[in-house]
């Protein structure tokens, strides 16, 4: 009987010893993880001023997205300056005026904590020439400023998608005046770390 004891506690002696080694090489395992990709799409509204008056004008656009990515594995903070040249007014509203753009891409995977938060806060350009020229400036609002003549809104949510890159989140800025979509697709892509 005291022989069966004292094997019963060697034993277990032996299997808490090796579960600890166990845990560190379980921990030590690929996991899991995500990067994330954001594209960018500009659209006119059926009723923007340059598809009423400018179709097949050529203009420009740049604009400011405010990103926030981070992680314990990789950080990133900053504000993104995307401009497009040469952009053709199409001649319905179903055609963009930006085809999609890859805006940011990260390198590094990390655990999965979330979105990037992006906001576009500015939208600048022109289309045309002369008179007909359309001048484009579309800022966000800010507490204790008058509203700006063509105010952007960010962060209308879209509803999910998916296409050749994968599942992505859709986010819209939209200027009131000018009616311009700069659309931001986040795509989540799987990978181990």
């Amino acid at each position: 009987m005291r022989f069966g004891r004292q094997a019963f506690w060697y034993s277990l002696g032996l299997v808490l010893a090796g579960a600890a080694p166990l845990g560190e090489a379980a921990g030590q395992t690929q996991q899991l993880g995500v990067r994330h990709r954001i594209d960018v799409v500009v659209s006119a509204e059926p009723d923007a001023p340059i598809l009423q008056r400018l179709r097949w004008a050529k203009g420009e656009l740049s604009f400011t997205v405010r990103l926030s990515a981070n992680s314990k594995e990789s950080k990133f903070f900053g504000m993104l300056h995307p401009s497009f040249a040469d952009i053709v007014v199409p001649d319905k509203s179903d055609k963009p005026l930006v085809q999609q753009t890859k805006l940011w891409e990260e390198e590094v995977c990390h655990q999965r904590r979330g979105m990037p938060k992006v906001t576009v806060t500015q939208l600048g350009g022109h289309f045309g020439e002369g008179d007909g020229r359309i001048e484009i400036s579309g800022m966000n609002r800010h507490v204790g400023l008058l509203v700006p003549p063509d105010e952007l809104t960010p962060g209308i949510k879209l509803d999910q998608g998916s296409d050749n890159f994968g599942l992505f989140y859709g986010f819209r800025a939209q200027t009131r005046n000018s009616r311009l979509n700069v659309d931001l697709r986040i795509y989540p892509i799987d990978c181990f770390f």
